[in-house]
């Protein structure tokens, strides 16, 4: 039983395919999580409605609702595939239409799956847009290398890709809530 004060940890999957490597490497985050005291929830986007973004149109389909969810959330992890060096298009739409009244002050961790042998661009690229939207990101991020081999569909067959996976878990549990924390904080001026 989870006590009321655990921390919502909220995981949004940048990968609409069936079978997503991503969606895996974030159920894995997320056990770590909940293992470590978090309520967890998995945000799939290929289940909302997300039209292109219009800015005229900001609450369009589910917008408002996953707002709310974001909004609630003390610490983010956000995962994509890597396309063509960056994120998925997918959770760039989500993400315009999400703003710093969501992400602000919030820990946020991050999740590059790729297919490649050299992952990373869309971890820096993901780095940005979350110090844009005045979040605090975690120093250590996950690149999920070959993916074709070390992602299957009942987990992560790599030991030490898994162990980074479910550490990013165990951190965004317990950095989330970071304005919360005194030893990150900035000390007030004393004016001396």
């Amino acid at each position: 039983m989870l006590s009321e004060d655990a921390p919502t940890v909220v995981a949004l999957c940048g990968s609409r395919r069936d079978a997503s490597k991503t969606r895996v490497a974030l159920h894995a985050t997320l056990d770590a999580a909940r293992e470590r005291g978090a309520e967890t929830r998995l945000v799939d986007l290929d289940a909302y409605d997300l039209p292109p973004f219009d800015a005229d149109d900001g609450d369009a389909g589910d917008a408002p609702t996953l707002r709310d969810i974001v909004d609630d959330a003390d610490a983010i992890v956000l995962g994509t595939p890597n396309y063509h060096g960056s994120y998925s298009g997918v959770l760039k739409n989500a993400l315009d239409y999400l703003g710093r009244d969501e992400f602000a002050g919030k820990t946020i961790g991050l999740l590059e799956v790729a297919g490649g042998t050299f992952p990373g661009s869309a971890l820096a690229h993901l780095r940005t847009v979350a110090r844009t939207l005045n979040a605090w990101t975690l120093p250590v991020e996950v690149a999920v290398p070959s993916s074709h081999s070390t992602v299957r569909a009942d987990g992560i067959a790599d030991d030490d890709v898994a162990a980074r996976v479910e550490q990013l878990g165990r951190d965004v549990v317990d950095y989330a809530r970071v304005d919360e924390h005194p030893e990150i904080r900035r000390a007030p001026a004393t004016g001396d």
